[in-house]
C-alpha cells in the first residue's frame, strides 16, 4: 500500500528556535533516520534498501559523492543519505490523477518541500499552453513516441543548434552523462552546462591552472593518514555526514583539525559515530582550532599563513620548491607583503588563532586541505583556493602521502559527469578523441554555462531548455530573472523522479519525462543492466538497483537520451544508440577509447570496489600545467566591502536538506525546528538593529548597479556566528543572489557574500 504524502502546504515561517548543539549523530540520527525512511517505504522495504546503499553489490547513494573505502559497514550510509534513498524508493505516487486535480498556478504556489514529498512521477506529461481552450493548461499524459517527437520538432526548428541548452545535475550515471554529451554534440552544440558551474567550478579553474587536473588529488586512506587536516568553508556534519568517520579515524590516529567557519558547526565540534558502541555514547571531539573566519577572508587567511611559513627558517620543502613549481619568485614577494592589520581586518581572527594554525601546519609533514562551497562562491574564490595551493606547494604536500587538496563534492556523481564530457568548454584533446571513435566534426566553440543559459534564456536566444535531472529553477541565482527566462522557452523539458519547483516554471510547452532512480532495477534488451559513477576522490564504481521500479512506464537515463537522439538525428547519425540503449556495456566500451583513464572499462568495473581514475599530480608529481610544473599564483588578496551598516549574507544548508531537495522543515543541529524562513545573526548586529531573537525582518540585498532584492518574512535567530556576517537557507534566499555577481574566471554564482540590509517586517 502506498504511504500517503502530507496533504497540506505546511507553515514555514514561523520555526520554533532552541539552543544549537554541539554534537552530531548518535542515536536521534538513528531514529530520525529510522523514521523518516519507513514514512516513506514501510519497515520491511526500508531494510531491504538500506542494507544495500554504497554497497559493493547495491547501488550508489543519490546523495553526496563521499567515497567508500575498501572495508564497508553493513549500514554504510548517514542519516541524509537515508533520507534521499527514502524519497526516491517511497511508496507514494504521483499519477496523472495529481496533476489533474493540480495545474502548473496551484503547484507553483507550494513549497519545495511540500512538492517533493507527494512521490515519484509514474507517467510522462505534457504541458502546452498554446492548446490550451478556456482556462488555465494542465499537465496531460502523453505517450514516449510522442514526448519525443515534441523534443525534435523544437529542436529542428530552430535557428541554430545553439539555441538548445542541455543541463545535467551531479546524479545523472557515467553512461547518461557520456550520451548526452554525444548527443548534444553531434546536434552541434557545447551548451552542455551543469551543477558544477554553481558549486565547485572555482575548485576546477583554480586546480587546473595551478596542478593541472581540476579534480582533489587525495584518497579516502590519504585523509586516514594525514597529520593536518584543514577544513575550510564546509560543513561536513550537515552536508557530508560520512566524512565525519573519515575524520574521526584520523583523528584517533594523531590527525589534528582546523575548521575555518564563520559557524560553528556541531559535527566537528563532537562526533557520536552511530555505527560504534563507544560512538553512541561518548563521541569523539574533533577541532582542534576552530578559527571563526569573517564571510570572504579565507584568502587573506591563508596568505597570511604563507607569509609566515616564508619567514620560518627550514619551513619550505626547498627541493620540491625547485623540482616542481613555477612563480615562486612573484608568489614570494606577493606574500611576502601581507599586512597584519589587513588580515586581521579582511578575517575577524586574532593574531593568537592564526598563529596557533601555523604552529600546526609547521608540525605537520602531511596536510589535507578540504573545503567546499563556502571558499568556491565568492567573487575572489579561484584566488582564494589558488593561496590555499601556494600553501600546499610550499610544503610539498602534493604527490605525498597523506597530503594534497580536497575538494568536497555534492552530488553523488558531479564530478563524474564533467569527467564524461558534460563541459561547455571541452578540452581540444577530448573533442578529438570524440571525432575519431564516432566520425563526425563536434563544434569547437565553447558553449553556455549555467549563468550565460539563463541570460540567453532571457534574451531570447536561446528557445529549448532540457535538464537531466536537478532542480535548475529553484537551484539558480536571481530567483525571479531566471523564472521569467524560463517562461520565455520555447520548450523546457525536466527528466524526474519526482516533482519539484523547475515543473511548474515551463516554456510553452513543457515535458516532464520520469526516469529509474538509482535504487531500481534496470533491465533492457541484453538483460538487468547497472551504471556507474565517479565519486568525489576519483573512484568509479558501480551502481545496482534492487527495486521494481515505481512505474512500468519510467524510462532509464540512458535510454531517455537514446530514444531522444533517435528522433531528432533520424537517419544522419550513424551512432548506434539502440545499442547503447539495449546494453550500457556498449556505452562503456565507446568511453573507454575516448576517455583518459577508462582503458578496458568493463574489465575493470567488473571488480568489487571498482578501480581509481589516475592523478598525474599524486601518482607521479607530474604536472600537466600549461608550464610543465605546478604553478604559484600572486593574485592581490581581496575580501567583500560590506557598507556601514549592512551584513554580509551566506546561503546554506538545514540539516533537513539536500542541496534543493528539502527533506523536513528542522535544522536539530542548530536548533531550528518546524520552519525554513530563518536568519542566523549575532546578537550584537542584531541590537545594533534593533532585531530582538523572535523579531521578523525582510532580506534586502544590494547590488553594485542600485538594484534590491527582496526576500520577505524572516525570522532573526540570535546565533553565534561571525560579527557582520548572517546566514539563511537557500533556495529560499537565492532570490537575493544577483545574475551577475559571480566569481572571476570560473562564473560560479557568489552566494556565500550576499550585502544585505535587514528591515524590519510585520510578518509572524
Amino acid at each position: 500500500m502506498a504511504s500517503k504524502p502530507p496533504q497540506g502546504d505546511p507553515v514555514q515561517d514561523a520555526p520554533q528556535v532552541s539552543a544549537p548543539q554541539h554534537a552530531a549523530a548518535g542515536l536521534p540520527a538513528i531514529g530520525h533516520t529510522l523514521r523518516a525512511a519507513q514514512r516513506q517505504m514501510g519497515v520491511r522495504r526500508t531494510a531491504r534498501t538500506l542494507l544495500k546503499v554504497n554497497q559493493k553489490d547495491g547501488f550508489d547513494c543519490p546523495g553526496c559523492a563521499w567515497p567508500e573505502g575498501d572495508k564497508r559497514h553493513v549500514a554504510e550510509f548517514c542519516e541524509n543519505g537515508a533520507k534521499a534513498v527514502a524519497e526516491e524508493a517511497t511508496l507514494r505516487r504521483v499519477t496523472p490523477a495529481f496533476f489533474a486535480a493540480h495545474p502548473p498556478a496551484d503547484l507553483a504556489s507550494r513549497s519545495g518541500y511540500w512538492l517533493g514529498q507527494q512521490g515519484r512521477i509514474t507517467q510522462p506529461m505534457l504541458l502546452d499552453k498554446g492548446d490550451a481552450a478556456a482556462g488555465e493548461a494542465r499537465y496531460e499524459p502523453v505517450s514516449w513516441e510522442r514526448a519525443f517527437g515534441i523534443i525534435a520538432e523544437e529542436l529542428r526548428a530552430l535557428d541554430s543548434p545553439d539555441e538548445a541548452v542541455f543541463y545535467t545535475s551531479g546524479r545523472t550515471s557515467n553512461e547518461a552523462a557520456f550520451l548526452l554529451q554525444l548527443f548534444a554534440r553531434e546536434f552541434g552544440t557545447n551548451n552542455l552546462p551543469d551543477c558544477s558551474n554553481m558549486c565547485h567550478e572555482s575548485s576546477g579553474s583554480a586546480l587546473t591552472q595551478t596542478l593541472g587536473v581540476g579534480k582533489g588529488s587525495v584518497s579516502l586512506e590519504d585523509l586516514h593518514q594525514a597529520d593536518l587536516i584543514i577544513v575550510a568553508g564546509q560543513n561536513p556534519g550537515t552536508n557530508h555526514p560520512r566524512m565525519l568517520s573519515a575524520l574521526e579515524r584520523a583523528k584517533a590516529a594523531g590527525a589534528k583539525i582546523v575548521s575555518v567557519n564563520p559557524l560553528p558547526e556541531a559535527g566537528l565540534e563532537r562526533f557520536k559515530n552511530p555505527q560504534t558502541a563507544r560512538g553512541l555514547v561518548k563521541g569523539a571531539a574533533l577541532n582542534d582550532l576552530f578559527l571563526q573566519i569573517r564571510i570572504g577572508g579565507d584568502q587573506a587567511l591563508f596568505r597570511m599563513l604563507n607569509k609566515l611559513v616564508l619567514e620560518t627558517p627550514g619551513a619550505v620543502d626547498e627541493a620540491f620548491v625547485q623540482e616542481h613549481t613555477h612563480g615562486f619568485e612573484a608568489f614570494a614577494a606577493a606574500a611576502g607583503a601581507a599586512d597584519w592589520a589587513e588580515t586581521l581586518a579582511a578575517t575577524g581572527l586574532d593574531r593568537s588563532g592564526i598563529e596557533r594554525a601555523l604552529e600546526m601546519i609547521l608540525a605537520s609533514r602531511r596536510t589535507v586541505v578540504c573545503w567546499a562551497m563556502g571558499l568556491t562562491q565568492h567573487k575572489h574564490a579561484v584566488a582564494t583556493i589558488r593561496e590555499v595551493v601556494n600553501l600546499l606547494l610550499l610544503r610539498g604536500a602534493i604527490g605525498r602521502p597523506g597530503a594534497g587538496v580536497c575538494p568536497v563534492r555534492g552530488h553523488s556523481n558531479v564530478q563524474g559527469d564533467r569527467t564524461m564530457g558534460i563541459f561547455e568548454r571541452p578540452a581540444p584533446a577530448f573533442l578529438d578523441a570524440l571525432e575519431k571513435e564516432f566520425g563526425f566534426a563536434p563544434p569547437r566553440h565553447h558553449g553556455l554555462d549555467v549563468v550565460r543559459s539563463i541570460r540567453a534564456l532571457r534574451d531570447g536566444e536561446a528557445k529549448v531548455f532540457f535538464a537531466m535531472g536537478g532542480n535548475f529553477v529553484a537551484a539558480t541565482p536571481d530567483t525571479e530573472v531566471t523564472e521569467a527566462a524560463m517562461r520565455r522557452a520555447r520548450l523546457t523539458v525536466q527528466v524526474s523522479t519526482k516533482l519539484n519547483r523547475s515543473h511548474a516554471v515551463t516554456g510553452a510547452r513543457a515535458l516532464i519525462l520520469p526516469t529509474l532512480g538509482r535504487t531500481d532495477k534496470d533491465v533492457q534488451a541484453a538483460g538487468r543492466q547497472f551504471v556507474t559513477v565517479e565519486d568525489s576522490m576519483g573512484m568509479v564504481h558501480a551502481s545496482r538497483g534492487n527495486l521494481t521500479p515505481a512505474s512500468p512506464h519510467l524510462l532509464s537515463e540512458p535510454a531517455i537520451v537514446a530514444r531522444m537522439a533517435r528522433a531528432v538525428l533520424g537517419e544522419s547519425s550513424a551512432t548506434p544508440w539502440e545499442e547503447f540503449e539495449n546494453d550500457y556495456a556498449v556505452i562503456r566500451d565507446r568511453i573507454s577509447r575516448v576517455v583518459p583513464g577508462f582503458e578496458d572499462f568493463n574489465a575493470r568495473i567488473a571488480r568489487p570496489g571498482g578501480f581509481t581514475l589516475p592523478h598525474a599530480p599524486r601518482d607521479e608529481r607530474r604536472f600537466p600545467t600549461t608550464t610543465g610544473k605546478a604553478n604559484f599564483t600572486a593574485a592581490p588578496v581581496e575580501c567583500p566591502q560590506v557598507p556601514e551598516g549592512r551584513l554580509l549574507l551566506q546561503t546554506l544548508r538545514s540539516h533537513d536538506q539536500y542541496n534543493t531537495t528539502v527533506y523536513g522543515l528542522d535544522d536539530r543541529y542548530r536548533g531550528i525546528r518546524s520552519g525554513r524562513r530563518v536568519v542566523l545573526v549575532h546578537p550584537e548586529d542584531a541590537r545594533e538593529r534593533g532585531l530582538a531573537d523572535g523579531a521578523y525582518a525582510d532580506l534586502v540585498s544590494e547590488w553594485r548597479d542600485g538594484t534590491e532584492r527582496r526576500a520577505p518574512g524572516f525570522r532573526v535567530v540570535h546565533y553565534p556566528t561571525a560579527r557582520g556576517c548572517a546566514a539563511a537557507y537557500y533556495p529560499e534566499t537565492n532570490v537575493l543572489v544577483p545574475l551577475d555577481s559571480t566569481a572571476d574566471t570560473s562564473n560560479t554564482p557568489a552566494s556565500k557574500s550576499v550585502v544585505i540590509r535587514l528591515e524590519q517586517s510585520a510578518s509572524a
